[in-house]
Parts: C-alpha cells; structure tokens; sequence
C-alpha cells in the first residue's frame, strides 16, 4: 500500500506543478460546457480522500467541514476561491496524503463500511478504497487537463 499512496502523491506533486503558473482567474474559470474548475477538481480530490477513507471507517475528518462539504460528489463551485483559500488546498493536496500514511501505518482504519461506488466499484476495506483513490484521481487529472487548455 505504500507504493500506491507514494504514486498518488507524486501525481498530486505533479500535478500542482502543472498548474502553479496559473491565476486565481485561470483556476476558478468555467468554460462552457463544464460544470467545475480547476480549483474545484483540486478540493475534490481532497474531499472525496476524506470520504473514501476516514468517513467510511468512521473516523473524524482531517480537513474542515466547509471543504469537505463544498467538494464532495455531487457539488459544484458556488463562489470563486481566492489567494489563503487557494495555497490551503494545495497545500492539503499533500499534507493529506502524508497523515493518510500514518494513519494507515497507525491501523486506524479497521471499522470499514463497505460500500458500491457509482462507478459500480465495490470497496469492502481501506486498502481497495486507497487502490480507488489512484483511479479516481486519474478521471480528474483528465478533467483537469481539459480545463487547463481552455484556461491557459
């Protein structure tokens, strides 16, 4: 399982780094056609960790409510995210995964619900959920590419 969270943090590191150059604007800009941003897809990505991991083996969340709420599955950006709200979630891109490996190296996350996703996946424990993550990550990194190239 180690390997698998190191990948999903060398494509979250990757992935920041493909985006740094860009502006508040670039990041919160919809185009047509789209229903979410950049930003959006970023805070995503945190918020949908949180639940396939901690909220499923019922533990508390790491990252505050507000985010956790305003990006999980089935939102969209309901206002622009600006300059400290920006570098938080970039910075939760990572530091997420970090307490993710020692909370899993620390067996926290034995009380797994199972569940089917709408992707028609079923996780029974943390470790397909974390197997998950990589395919999940990998449909937004997609997205977020789509996004770029009509931003940039």
């Amino acid at each position: 399982m180690q390997n698998i969270i190191e990948n999903i943090k060398l494509t979250r590191q990757w992935l920041l780094e493909s985006i740094k150059e860009l502006t508040p604007q670039q990041l919160n800009h919809i185009p047509s056609g789209f229903n979410n941003n950049i930003i959006w897809n970023l805070a995503h990505l945190i918020s949908a960790q949180q639940g396939l991991c901690y909220a499923r083996a019922g533990q508390p969340l790491i990252i505050d409510e507000y985010l956790f709420t305003n990006y999980k599955t089935g939102s969209k950006p309901e206002a622009n995210v600006e300059g400290a709200e920006i570098e938080k979630i970039k910075s939760l891109m990572i530091s997420t995964l970090l307490k993710l490996e020692e909370d899993y190296h620390n067996n926290i996350f034995n009380n797994y619900a199972p569940f089917k996703t709408r992707y028609q996946v079923e996780i029974k424990n943390i470790d397909e959920a974390i197997s998950f993550i990589q395919f999940h990550e990998g449909l937004h990194i997609g997205a977020i590419a789509a996004l770029k190239k009509l931003v940039a």
